[in-house]
């Protein structure tokens, strides 16, 4: 049916053929995207507060020197849970495994090596 003249009484058979390559198409591209997160979900500064598990004053600084994601309409100030949980996560401490292992790597990258001498004796 690709390259086909679609006739009148052809009509309904090229209808047919759109319609599965259409649905087999919206199933591809379905696959391909990632998975909506079901966290996206705007929330007040009370829900706020109990996501992060700090106080009002402590959010509203976090807010004012930009370090907590939020939007602000009106006089209210709104949040993404998503954004919060990836906020909290993004200051996760580091073990000290992670600890000791960049400071092995920022050693071995600071070390000078003497260059070697032309002469020999």
């Amino acid at each position: 049916m690709q390259n086909e003249t679609v006739t009148f009484d052809k009509l309904p058979e090229a209808v047919g053929y759109l319609t599965e390559q259409v649905i087999e198409l919206k199933k591809m591209v379905s696959e391909l995207l990632p998975p909506a997160s079901d966290k996206h979900v705007l929330v007040e500064i009370e829900d706020a507060c109990r996501i992060i598990r700090k106080a009002k004053p402590t959010i509203y600084t976090l807010v004012r020197k930009g370090l907590l994601p939020a939007y602000k309409k009106g006089k209210k100030l709104y949040f993404y849970e998503d954004e919060l949980l990836a906020w909290i996560d993004n200051g996760r401490r580091k073990t000290a495994e992670q600890t000791y292992e960049e400071m092995l790597s920022n050693v071995q990258g600071s070390v000078k090596h003497k260059p070697k001498s032309s002469f020999s004796f």
